[in-house]
């Protein structure tokens, strides 16, 4: 979840109690702070239907596994010359990390960069340090920058708190969404919408405005529109959390989306809903970073680029070749290479 997880409001009339306390582990939350937010209370809706590779093989398979910074070739390389340039969405030089409280070391140099429109993935085994990486990206207070340089967007992500983060246009969806007793989806998300609205300069919208604005999107999520009545998260399977995470996405249209195993505990049918719906919301100027263990996302959200985690660094990239070695002879055969 993306925008997580302490508001400061206004108190509204009614006043709303406090928001509680959320029920998941530490390691899975943020501190989101909305300065003088006016939450409006939506009335309940009646049942209503919702309105309805990088293809370039590579001539070996050394080529594909040497060991390289990524991206293994510039964007410029074929482009055109008609169209604007991709830009520079995110660069992160030689990033290292320690658990706050321990001070054990995660990361140990991470290079990586992202240009818009791309979709890169990061694999590896448990503990080498791919969730780490996105939670850092993100501004978690659990981890501790020792060194390196994160820039998003042409500005120093390291500077910024996790909610300016999220208002520049930074989303992350998380292994196990949390859950917020008490504040309905649509309640949250009007809030964490019109939170970006002001960030961009842009007026708020009231509560009739926002229904609309999100009723279609729901469509794109395949979720019905009771969800928006339920509060965040709470009695949801696991399907529809993971549904819900990308709801917030396509709200929020952040400019860069990390998907921390958006594929696990999804069934075959949530799956193809939640990479339809990440398809849906690519364009040329945004751009997603996938952690995940299993080829089969790989599959339906076809990356530009995969990148191999080992002992907190990325060791190496390449295409969709390194999956499909993956998943037929395991790391053994990408360390060999």
């Amino acid at each position: 979840m993306a925008l997580l997880l302490h508001f400061s409001c206004s108190p509204p009339s009614p006043p709303l109690s406090p928001l509680p306390s959320l029920r998941n582990s530490p390691s899975n939350s943020l501190l989101f702070t909305v300065p003088a937010l006016r939450p409006h209370r939506f009335r309940s809706f009646p049942s209503l239907s919702a309105q309805t590779q990088n293809r370039h093989s590579l001539t070996a398979t050394n080529a594909s596994l040497s060991a390289v910074e990524s991206p293994v070739t510039s964007p410029l390389d074929g482009h055109d010359g008609e169209s604007p340039p991709p830009k520079l969405l995110l660069q992160v030089k030689d990033l290292r990390a320690v658990i706050a409280e321990s001070k054990q070391e995660i990361l140990k140099g991470v290079n990586l960069v992202v240009y818009e429109g791309e979709v890169h993935a990061i694999m590896g085994k448990n503990g080498s340090g791919k969730s780490t990486f996105s939670k850092v990206l993100v501004g978690h207070p659990d981890y501790e920058v020792t060194g390196g340089s994160i820039i998003f967007k042409g500005e120093n992500l390291l500077d910024m708190e996790p909610e300016e983060r999220s208002l520049a246009g930074l989303f992350m969806s998380f292994q196990s969404p949390v859950e917020i007793p008490g504040v309905s989806n649509i309640d949250f998300l009007n809030m964490a919408y019109n939170a970006r609205r002001r960030k961009l300069g842009l007026p708020e919208l009231g509560p009739i405005e926002f229904y609309g604005y999100i009723s279609p999107k729901l469509d794109l999520v395949n979720m019905k529109i009771e969800f928006l009545n339920r509060n965040v998260n709470e009695g949801f399977s696991g399907g529809e959390r993971k549904r819900n995470e990308i709801l917030q996405l396509a709200v929020l249209g952040a400019d860069l989306a990390i998907l921390d195993e958006i594929d696990s505990g999804l069934d075959v049918d949530a799956l193809e809903d939640v990479a339809k719906a990440v398809n849906g919301l690519l364009t040329q100027k945004n751009s997603v970073l996938m952690i995940t263990h299993y080829i089969r996302l790989l599959k339906s959200i076809k990356p530009t680029y995969i990148h191999i985690m080992e002992d907190g660094r990325i060791v190496k990239t390449g295409d969709i070749t390194i999956a499909k070695i993956l998943e037929k002879d395991g790391y053994k055969a990408i360390s060999a290479a």
